[in-house]
């Protein structure tokens, strides 16, 4: 019998330390970015309260995040300056390659902002060449020199190629693309794509979302605008 007691203070002991550690790492700041995460689609910052915002949290190797993107995208160009979208990246810790493919967009941006829509749009493209079973045999280095020779150079050209590779292997595009998943992971970000509109989450978000749906959301919101 007191062997039992014993057993069930240490489980209770050990429950309390468990909840004590999680509410001690809630409470840790999460690092503040020097500037604003996300990538404006269209390369003109949204004007709070003077348009619809969108966020979308894409994965870039995510085949979900890949077919949201067409719809999100013809729904926004056919409001043209009255809805902006701001597209977050998220790397699913399931998807090997996704953190590889988040940083290199984080990179990119860096040499210019003008290369990360068409370079997002490219991984979508050849996205089922970087799935975990396509590359299982692969080192990570292999799969970072596919990425740069088959994805990144034809967007930046040979030009620019030492320039990206210092910027991937330097700790900015490595702690850029950390912040990014923080983010996610702070405003309840479980899965991609998941979309957010004027700061207030979308209860279908995690599967594509169809043209006609987001008509449907954003019509009523720039009638008021």
């Amino acid at each position: 019998m007191e062997v039992r007691r014993r057993r069930v203070s240490l489980l209770l002991l050990a429950i309390f330390g468990w909840w004590c550690a999680c509410l001690v790492g809630c409470r840790a700041q999460l690092p503040v970015p020097a500037r604003t995460d996300g990538f404006v689609y269209g390369g003109k910052p949204p004007a709070w309260g003077e348009t619809v915002v969108v966020e979308a949290f894409f994965d870039p190797v995510c085949p979900d995040s890949r077919d949201a993107w067409p719809a999100l995208k013809e729904a926004v160009e056919h409001y043209g300056s009255r809805v902006s979208v701001v597209v977050h990246l998220f790397p699913l810790p399931y998807h090997s390659n996704a953190f590889v493919a988040c940083r290199s967009i984080h990179t990119v941006n860096r040499l210019n902002p003008s290369f990360v829509y068409p370079l997002l749009e490219k991984f979508f493209k050849y996205q089922e060449g970087y799935y975990n079973q396509p590359t299982y045999t692969k080192s990570r280095a292999a799969v970072v020199d596919e990425i740069t020779k088959n994805l990144v150079v034809p967007i930046i050209g040979e030009t620019n190629l030492s320039a990206y590779k210092a910027g991937f292997n330097n700790s900015q595009s490595d702690q850029a693309a950390r912040i990014s998943f923080k983010n996610g992971c702070a405003r309840g970000v479980a899965a991609t794509p998941y979309f957010f509109v004027n700061g207030i989450p979308i209860s279908d978000s995690g599967s594509p979302l169809e043209y006609k749906y987001w008509i449907s959301i954003l019509d009523p919101l720039v009638g008021k605008m």
